[in-house]
């Protein structure tokens, strides 16, 4: 829990009786590796905070070929933020790509918090508008550079992810074929 606080007092400031109201509201979970957190056609219900483990957000295209839009590794919050804050069916999966440790907050707290602690939406929109930051300069590059330098943006900007997530999904995000994401490794090595 330690490091959901130390995060959470990155986008603002918590008094120690805030602090534990929160704590009191999340729950510990273990999710393991290709379980979803929440899935398309469904309601999101939950926010997790990924304390381990690496997490994908996937859809199906209209071929119905699995695309990994993006990861979320540790300390990051998890949510599918249209759903959840809409409540309206997800049109993507949230997938453990390796056994996750997790602390979950249900919709039901999530929103007494925001009630009960004066700042909590603050800090909320702060995270929300960084996570947001950070999937544009994601996506960004994806579109204009070629395959090899995609791959070495994600090595770059990714490195704790690179050799934790199987090829298949990485080749997907990247938006090529898994034989020319072996080919591209091979070439840099």
């Amino acid at each position: 829990m330690k490091e959901l606080v130390e995060y959470l007092l990155q986008f603002g400031n918590l008094n120690q009786q805030q602090i534990d109201l929160i704590l009191t509201k999340a729950k510990e979970r273990d999710i393991t590796k290709d379980a979803y957190f929440s899935e398309a056609g469904k309601i999101a219900v939950e926010v997790g905070f990924i304390v381990d483990g690496i997490m994908r957000v996937c859809y199906y295209n209209n071929k119905g070929e699995e695309i990994t839009k993006y990861f979320i590794d540790e300390n990051n919050l998890v949510v599918d933020l249209e759903s959840f804050q809409n409540s309206i069916c997800s049109s993507a999966y949230v997938q453990a790509v390796t056994d996750c440790k997790m602390i979950v907050f249900s919709k039901k707290d999530w929103e007494e918090l925001l009630i009960t602690i004066i700042g909590w939406d603050t800090i909320v929109h702060k995270i929300i508008s960084k996570a947001l930051i950070q999937k544009v300069a994601r996506r960004s590059p994806l579109v204009s550079e070629d395959a090899t330098t995609r791959y070495l943006s994600f090595m770059e900007m990714f490195p704790k992810v690179i050799n934790r997530v199987p090829l298949s999904y990485l080749a997907s995000y990247l938006g090529i074929t898994q034989s020319s994401l072996s080919r591209i490794r091979k070439n840099i090595r």
